[in-house]
């Protein structure tokens, strides 16, 4: 009998410390199905993501656009390859070396480049770069952001359009004739501005701590959609000698879109 009460006494120790668990695993719900369609620049992102490139979208395609899309910022991130995955992909492969194919002159000076063809722009001193590939949004057909070099000649940093509604153009930074790099807060995947360089308003912050007054830039190739051009026998090879201070004026005010 003692030995039946001691171990009575043993199993109302031991059962109290047992414990169940408050609810069972649940497992993470699957991704959301991938259903866009082909899009335009299919077969490009099949290649930079290295999927079989057949311009045909599918599940996999799909998916491993999407993850690109979240990873760099595109939204909607919905596997589409549309024209704003296509721009951010660009600037994607630009950033180990943005002048690979040497378009943009090697001064041992600083010197913005605008590839109106990528439609993406850096800085450079030398081989390095410092100021990474950013996209921009440059002169629409008929108003083409001007080829060639120049330098910048004048800076504003809250400045406003008196031909364009008094439209804004913070951080702008003139370099030829009106022409300047600027913060926009349009889309900078549609449509053309009016001659000046748009880039987002955090880029554009950005690059006027980059650049000074007098510093050389330099604008080749065509943007996708214009006609006009600059072939690289027109092209001088330095920019122009800076412009004596004093005999600056104010730029004309051109517009923000």
């Amino acid at each position: 009998m003692k030995a039946r009460i001691r171990r009575l006494c043993l199993l109302t120790v031991v059962l109290p410390a047992l414990s169940w668990p408050s609810a069972l695993p649940v497992s993470a719900e699957p991704a959301p199905a991938c259903t866009a369609m082909t899009g335009p620049y299919q077969r490009e992102m099949e290649r930079h993501l290295r999927l079989p490139v057949d311009g045909r979208q599918s599940d996999q395609d799909c998916r491993a656009i999407r993850v690109f899309q979240s990873a760099n910022g595109v939204r909607p991130a919905d596997g589409y390859a549309g024209l704003a995955t296509y721009r951010t992909m660009l600037v994607v492969e630009a950033r180990p070396n943005p002048n690979a194919a040497g378009r943009c002159p090697v001064r041992d000076y600083k010197v913005a480049c605008v590839d109106l063809d990528r439609q993406l722009m850096w800085v450079q001193t030398g081989r390095r770069t410092v100021f990474a590939p950013v996209p921009v949004r440059s002169g629409r057909d008929g108003d083409e952001t001007r080829t060639g070099w120049f330098r910048v000649y004048w800076r504003d940093l809250d400045h406003y359009s008196d031909l364009y509604d008094n439209a804004p153009m913070p951080y702008s930074q003139f370099f030829s004739d009106g022409q300047a790099f600027h913060g926009s807060y349009v889309d900078l995947f549609e449509g053309g501005s009016h001659g000046c360089v748009n880039m987002r308003l955090e880029d554009a912050r950005r690059l006027w701590d980059a650049l000074e007054e007098d510093d050389a830039v330099f604008v080749w190739g065509t943007k996708p959609g214009t006609e006009r051009s600059l072939t690289r026998a027109d092209v001088p090879r330095d920019p122009p000698p800076p412009v004596p201070r004093a005999e600056r004026t104010p730029p004309p005010m051109p517009g923000a879109r």
